[in-house]
């Protein structure tokens, strides 16, 4: 994950570290923040930096300023825990089981239903993409950014393939949710269950254009990923 944060704007980088310090626990709900003036120097950063920073964190519900109260962290419920961003941040240190259990919980209410509608609807160009995308996974592993990118396009792709905008809507929060699961579960455990085969067999009932069959392939994949990610918060 520390790909590229040599390329981040020092705003960015401010905001993500400070981030995944709150979504961690180590600042928790209720903390007070350094004034912006003490926190830029002790960053060695100018105060428009971290004043941009805080603002950014904010937006997704993090903090709130108040007039000779300063910045506070805010109580988790008021977090926007579908912000793809704050999704990677949890996964930056273990997160809770709950929030875990959570996560798949949503992916269970939303993704073999995508599946479904996928398999009655998908066009040839978005059926050729999916076998593009398990392709990709298959030859490059998903220990690799190759093979990650690919199983989150995977999922993408279905989602966009059932013709519902409000589900395409959730794309980026759902491709987050893939993205950093799996890179948690391979991070922490040396043999989680490959899911190559099952990527496949959900392919081929879309492909085949059997919704019943799409839907029980994903919730399958989807249960198995969970059997995986809890053995990584055990590791």
């Amino acid at each position: 994950m520390a790909n590229g944060r040599r390329h981040e704007p020092s705003h960015v980088k401010v905001s993500k570290d400070l981030g995944i310090a709150i979504v961690t626990g180590r600042h928790p709900p209720g903390t007070v923040l350094l004034g912006e003036v003490e926190y830029a120097e002790r960053l060695g950063v100018s105060r428009s930096v971290v004043r941009e920073a805080l603002r950014m964190l904010t937006a997704k519900g993090l903090l709130e300023s108040r007039p000779k109260a300063g910045t506070r962290v805010r109580d988790r419920s008021d977090w926007n825990l579908l912000d793809p961003q704050l999704l990677g941040w949890m996964f930056e240190g273990a997160p809770p089981l709950e929030f875990v259990r959570n996560l798949f919980q949503l992916r269970m209410i939303i993704e073999p239903a995508a599946a479904e509608l996928a398999a009655a609807g998908r066009s040839s160009r978005q059926l050729a993409q999916l076998g593009h995308a398990l392709e990709q996974m298959d030859a490059h592993g998903l220990t690799t950014e190759t093979g990650q990118a690919a199983d989150q396009r995977f999922h993408t792709i279905i989602l966009e393939a059932s013709g519902n905008e409000l589900l395409v809507s959730l794309s980026s929060t759902i491709s987050a949710a893939v993205r950093w699961t799996t890179f948690f579960k391979y991070r922490t455990s040396r043999h989680p269950h490959n899911p190559i085969e099952d990527h496949r067999i959900l392919f081929e009932a879309i492909a085949k254009s059997d919704p019943k069959l799409a839907r029980q392939a994903t919730e399958k994949l989807i249960e198995q990923a969970l059997i995986d990610t809890e053995a990584a918060l055990d590791a």
